[in-house]
């Protein structure tokens, strides 16, 4: 009766509600990203719209694509950290042999596609036949990988084929390919995982590699085919990529595999093997990108995003191990465990829940109140910024929030981190958070191009600033010339060898609209002093650490040379610290931008010149201009920053 009683008490409604808590709490992945949906929902009213939840699903696309392909490598034990890599070498093949080697494009994709599978292929060789561990083998495939992307590109982004550049675009004017693309990828992972024998092979090698090898399973065969489906994802989610980009990037990708892992771990998988399945997989993919919207959203601080990112990440996964120990019970003076349904059990699951989840809505909210991006309080301005990982463009940045500042505008500012697919998930944001218009400062002037567009079909006015977008319409561009800037590099360097003498180049980071536009403006000038010799020329991908190490290994070989010049002067002062007492004496040094550093420098005597750009005035009348193409003011179509070179002679006119 007791039993009957309680049932009728309970009903239907108290069923429902014990089906959703065990729901959630059965499933941590998917409780972190219900908090997560909520907390953005209460924290900014641009969340939670169509047009948002789609721009989510995008973002999401290529990083849950790479990450199916992961899960395989993970629930067998193992792990590729290659995949971000051959992404952009399968993108960067279809778009070479579409174009450049005029294959047809349905060919074009086939042999990206099995460029994909063929570097898997390699990893499991390595892993298999090689008896190297996982992570040499596949961080080995990722320093090859984007070496052949590069070689195969020169460096440089190769527009992508027509007909499968629809990947990136929408059905019906709303619905995004690459979401479709996601889905269908999702569900032929979770069917391989559930329903097929390599699938079941995964798990039994995760669980025990012995056993299952004890047991017929021929285990290095399996591998092979594990790896080489990891590899076919990577290519698919390179080609997704490229298609929203309309341009294979040999640099894209960078650091993706480490998105693809998280996301694989956030969705319950275990490192050490056997356990993972397709649909955390994508809930964990969905938590990053929910995180990078809505803390844009939010306008948090492009440096606060990765500490925020980074915890709401081990949250996560700690409420996936509370779950996972809440269902497993407690000891019970009979020495047995409470069942996982149990009132004791679910009680206590639910508290850890709950404190798990506070925890997640606290950092988020926190951080997004006391840490905000953003200046001002009137029209609200978002600007994308390449990286703030340079000194040119923080100055840029710091110019911008003064002139915000003192015009009473709400800037929000954002890192791509030399990101071109990051910029255009940040561009997506502000188009969709209401920005009256937006400052972008492109990490290439192609990739751009499709978000760019959409801004504009959303009437926001586009300032682009320090480099153009191509392929879309911008109010104006606030930019000093980057070729006449490397023409006056040439010209005052060979003044001050004398028209005669050995010099080395050191380049900023490959494909970059900066490094082709300066060095070209360089080796233009450079025409006129037939006497100097350039002797080498290595990318330092406008790093001072990297400057210094290439210039080291530089005048190893060519120890005579009288000269440097550096695409920017980040690499100049590593050089400068390469070359110690030869500097400015018999050796001089050329950099570029005009950095406060760059300065000192140049008044101490070791650097010799900086061609500078006064990025802080960059920053101011790129925000002006925003302000008035926001307020349908008539601006011009491209606003000039004076470049100057700066010497000891006239560098106190600059400090």
């Amino acid at each position: 009766m007791a039993t009957d009683t309680l049932k009728s008490d309970t009903g239907a409604g108290g069923a429902a509600g014990h089906t959703v808590r065990r729901l959630l709490l059965d499933n941590g992945a998917l409780s972190a990203l219900v908090v997560l949906l909520v907390a953005m929902s209460l924290l900014s009213g641009d969340f939670l719209t169509t047009q948002n939840l789609l721009n989510i699903g995008v973002q999401a696309a290529v990083t849950a694509i790479l990450a199916f392909g992961v899960t395989f490598v993970i629930v067998s034990a193992g792990i590729d950290l290659s995949v971000g890599s051959v992404a952009a070498l399968s993108a960067t093949v279809l778009a070479w042999t579409a174009t450049s080697a005029g294959l047809p494009v349905w060919l074009a994709v086939v042999l990206a596609v099995a460029t994909g599978a063929a570097c898997g292929f390699v990893n499991g060789a390595l892993v298999s036949y090689g008896k190297l561990p996982p992570f040499i083998a596949t961080l080995a495939m990722l320093s090859i990988a984007r070496g052949l992307s590069l070689v195969v590109s020169q460096g440089k982004p190769i527009d992508f084929p027509e007909p499968v550049s629809v990947l990136g675009d929408t059905l019906g004017g709303w619905l995004p390919v690459p979401v479709l693309v996601m889905v269908v990828m999702g569900l032929i992972a979770a069917l391989i995982l559930a329903r097929t024998y390599i699938g079941r092979s995964m798990y039994a090698i995760g669980g025990n590699e012995e056993a299952a090898r004890l047991s017929g399973l021929r285990v290095k065969r399996q591998k092979l085919a594990i790896y080489a489906l990891s590899g076919l994802f990577a290519a698919v989610a390179g080609i997704v990529l490229a298609s929203r980009l309309t341009s294979a990037q040999p640099q894209a990708a960078q650091g993706y595999e480490l998105d693809a892992i998280a996301a694989v771990v956030i969705g319950g998988a275990s490192l050490a093997g056997g356990v993972g399945k397709a649909s955390g997989t994508l809930i964990g993919a969905l938590i990053l990108a929910v995180l990078r919207n809505g803390l844009n959203l939010l306008s948090v601080s492009a440096f606060w995003q990765q500490v925020v990112i980074g915890v709401v990440i081990a949250l996560a996964v700690l409420l996936d191990t509370l779950r996972r120990k809440a269902g497993a019970g407690a000891a019970v003076p009979g020495g047995s465990s409470a069942a996982p349904g149990s009132p004791g059990s679910g009680r206590r699951g639910a508290v850890k829940f709950g404190i798990a989840a506070l925890c997640v809505a606290v950092v988020v909210g926190g951080v997004s109140y006391f840490n905000s991006g953003s200046s001002g309080g009137g029209t609200k301005v978002g600007m994308s910024l390449s990286t703030l990982n340079n000194p040119f463009f923080v100055q840029m940045k710091a110019g911008a929030q003064a002139e915000a500042k003192k015009a009473g505008v709400d800037l929000t500012v954002t890192d791509a981190q030399n990101d071109a697919s990051q910029q255009a998930n940040q561009l997506q944001n502000f188009t969709s958070s209401g920005m009256k218009s937006i400052i972008v400062n492109p990490v290439d002037s192609d990739a751009a191009g499709p978000a760019v567009r959409g801004a504009d079909k959303a009437d926001i006015p586009v300032v682009a600033a320090d480099r153009g977008v191509n392929g879309a319409r911008t109010a104006t561009l606030v930019a000093s010339d980057n070729v006449a800037g490397g023409r006056l590099a040439a010209k005052a360097l060979a003044e001050k060898l004398g028209g005669r003498g050995s010099i080395v180049i050191l380049q900023g980071t490959a494909g970059t609209s900066a490094s082709r536009e300066r060095g070209a403006g360089f080796a233009e000038g450079l025409k006129a002093y037939p006497g100097i010799k350039v002797v080498a020329k290595q990318p330092a991908d406008f790093d001072r650490t990297k400057g210094l190490d290439v210039m080291t290994n530089l005048l190893q070989s060519h120890p005579g040379i009288t000269g440097v010049f550096a695409e920017n002067d980040e690499m100049a002062l590593g050089a400068v610290k390469a070359l110690g007492g030869k500097a400015g004496k018999s050796v001089s040094v050329v950099g570029f931008d005009g950095t406060p550093d760059g300065l000192k420098a140049v008044a101490a005597g070791t650097l010799y010149a900086s061609v500078a750009q006064q990025p802080k005035e960059l920053g101011r009348i790129a925000v002006r201009n925003a302000v008035k193409a926001a307020a349908g003011e008539k601006i011009g179509g491209m606003v000039k920053v004076p470049v100057k070179v700066v010497t000891g002679k006239n560098v106190a006119d600059f400090s």
